[in-house]
């Protein structure tokens, strides 16, 4: 069985792009989603395997490990936009943007990770400008994402050399989860303008980061964070 590189969250923007990109450069790969008509259609597209899963439910990973027990990496690409001045924001709200960003990622990593020190495996993770920038109603999202980012260089640390963690902070990207707040365009043209690149992100300027950092072509890069954000974070 040949090594595969395995994206969760692989009907998104992000994970659509990066799904296409690592096929199409000859890699195998495997995609994991909730929605089983979205992921099917991707994955008859490309010419791969998939498993439909909710990494909101227990046992998630256990379902996916059954499909596919062997792989060189893993796109963890499950987000989510969630805002709320802080005195609308409950426990729950919490809870589960914990859940699906941080800890169902922690239990995919755990379930892979002997997978991964074999053959030298690589992990992506994602979080948000917003973890670094601070942007109002966004304290749910920006407190899970800096979580992530917390993992990530935790988690370089005890698998180097074996296996190598990076995160992608994208800023606002064009997506389902996005489209909420981009349906309006004078909005959505405020909010690129408010980039010093003056556009907003598409979901292969991150997919492509992420192909780098998932294959060996970085063999050498771990711990990292890195903006795909149009500038937003330094320069505006």
């Amino acid at each position: 069985m040949s090594e595969k590189y395995i994206i969760f969250g692989a009907t998104g923007s992000i994970g659509s792009n990066l799904s296409e990109q690592l096929k199409n450069s000859g890699n195998d790969i495997h995609l994991v989603a909730r929605n089983e008509s979205e992921v099917s259609a991707i994955a008859n597209k490309l010419g791969c395997s998939y498993t439909v899963a909710d990494v909101l439910e227990e046992g998630f990973i256990e379902k996916v490990k059954t499909d596919v027990p062997e792989i060189k990496g893993i796109a963890y690409c499950v987000g989510s936009i969630h805002l709320k001045p802080l005195r609308m924001v409950i426990e729950e709200d919490f809870n589960k943007c914990m859940k699906l960003n941080l800890y169902s990622a922690v239990e995919a990593i755990k379930g892979y990770q002997e997978s991964l020190k074999k053959n030298k495996g690589s992990i992506v993770l994602f979080s948000t400008v917003a973890a670094q920038r601070g942007f109002t109603n966004h304290a749910i999202i920006a407190s899970t994402k800096a979580a992530v980012e917390g993992l990530t260089v935790s988690l370089a640390a005890e698998f180097a050399p074996h296996i190598r963690v990076n995160c992608i902070a994208p800023s606002l990207t064009k997506s389902k989860i996005a489209e909420p707040m981009l349906k309006n365009t004078a909005i959505a043209e405020g909010i690129a303008k408010a980039h010093p690149l003056k556009r907003l992100g598409e979901g292969k300027d991150s997919a492509s980061l992420a192909k780098f950092l998932i294959t060996e072509d970085s063999s050498w890069v771990t711990g990292q964070i890195i903006a795909v954000d149009g500038g937003r974070s330094k320069l505006s």
